[in-house]
């Protein structure tokens, strides 16, 4: 355990767990599991599990927490319906995003005694203010999504993400811009600010501005824009603001190529930019587009949606921790030892962690909007 403020929490689970060896598995673990398959092995009655998530599924970019709890609900409702008497359900602690509304739901998270791993924070900077409680806690946790590159470097041994980190992103971001005069603004976030950082260090600007999250003018920026003689802007942040700044660049004039990251990918962008603004515009990921026969698995657990961006990631990570469950290792110490030597092929590629619980294997993509429309099918490596 990496703390002692839960002992008593951490006792209780390992009582249910010890119940449960004979009927989810051995304590062994088969670390080699395959985390896309959804087809775990345990067999006989173990009792009801939670998983938890946290992230934002409700506010300006609550879109974005709604694939992930989507690719939850795929992993569940495949693994529910081959193990009728192990029942693992997913408990939401909706944050918003919001840094200081995750660290008081943090603690909910982690009093919660069936809860045996955490998905999520969505978000750097809830994941930033939350990792030291759910370290002291030893709650393991798999981020499907949070890029920013320090918060693998904190120690938090619990910590762990299936996604490339903004280190890579933003240096492959910079090679895409090669050749252009970049203009680069971020939203003062820790995601966003931190992958605008790489993307400053791998070219030289021809000019930086910082703006706010739940910004909605623009102007002063677009001004700056406009006179600094860039052809190319770099925006670090989500698509509730870079979709506004790119259509108000459009409003003014302004014709030149529009590139964002992750926090960007989502056919959201489109919606807030208007399908004109958006076309042309270049949102990177450091994630790949979903295999052929996934979408149609997800239509079926979450009626009425298709699978976005964060999707695959978040299927990957609820079936590592369904993998453990299997392998009886519900206790929060044994499913950490689990989750840090897991090792197997998700439907979001090759899932191995490193000492720090950075994802080993990461390939950045270039998403473009087409014709009025988010492509997510066909994006470009950026080699």
């Amino acid at each position: 355990m990496t703390g002692t403020k839960k002992t008593a929490r951490v006792f209780a689970l390992a009582g249910v767990a010890a119940l449960a060896l004979s009927a989810c598995g051995t304590t062994g673990g088969n670390n080699s599991a395959n985390a896309g398959s959804g087809n775990s092995s345990g067999s006989g009655s173990c009792g009801h599990y939670e998983i938890a998530y946290m992230g934002a599924l409700t506010g300006p970019n609550g879109a974005l927490g709604q694939n992930m709890l989507g690719g939850i609900n795929t992993a569940l409702s495949e693994y529910n319906a081959k193990h009728a008497d192990c029942k693992v359900t997913v408990k939401t602690f909706d944050s918003q995003g919001d840094p200081d509304q995750a660290s008081k739901l943090a603690l909910n998270v982690v009093n919660d005694t069936k809860v045996v791993g955490l998905i999520g924070p969505g978000f750097s900077g809830e994941s930033k203010a939350t990792g030291k409680t759910f370290f002291s806690a030893g709650l393991p946790s798999i981020s499907p999504s949070a890029t920013e590159v320090d918060l693998t470097e904190q120690g938090w041994t619990t910590w762990h993400r299936v996604i490339g980190n903004d280190s890579a992103q933003g240096a492959a971001d910079a090679k895409y811009l090669t050749g252009k005069k970049v203009f680069v603004v971020d939203d003062a976030s820790v995601y966003g600010k931190g992958l605008a950082d790489v993307v400053r260090k791998g070219l030289k600007p021809v000019g930086n501005d910082e703006v706010q999250t739940g910004q909605t003018d623009f102007s002063a920026t677009v001004t700056k824009i406009k006179g600094s003689g860039a052809d190319a802007v770099f925006y670090g942040g989500y698509y509730a603001e870079s979709g506004l700044l790119v259509k108000q660049l459009r409003q003014a004039g302004w014709k030149g190529l529009f590139m964002s990251g992750d926090g960007s990918e989502d056919p959201a962008f489109v919606k807030v930019a208007g399908s004109q603004a958006a076309e042309g515009a270049v949102l990177s990921a450091p994630a790949a587009p979903a295999p052929a026969d996934f979408g149609t698995k997800y239509a079926s657990a979450n009626p009425g949606k298709t699978a976005g961006l964060y999707s695959t990631q978040s299927y990957d990570a609820a079936n590592i921790f369904l993998a453990g469950i299997d392998a009886g290792d519900t206790s929060l110490s044994k499913m950490n030892d689990f989750v840090t030597n897991y090792s197997g092929t998700g439907v979001s590629g090759p899932i191995k962690f490193d000492s720090k619980g950075d994802i080993q294997t990461s390939t950045i993509y270039a998403y473009s909007v087409k014709n009025g429309q988010l492509d997510t099918a066909n994006p470009a490596p950026i080699k």
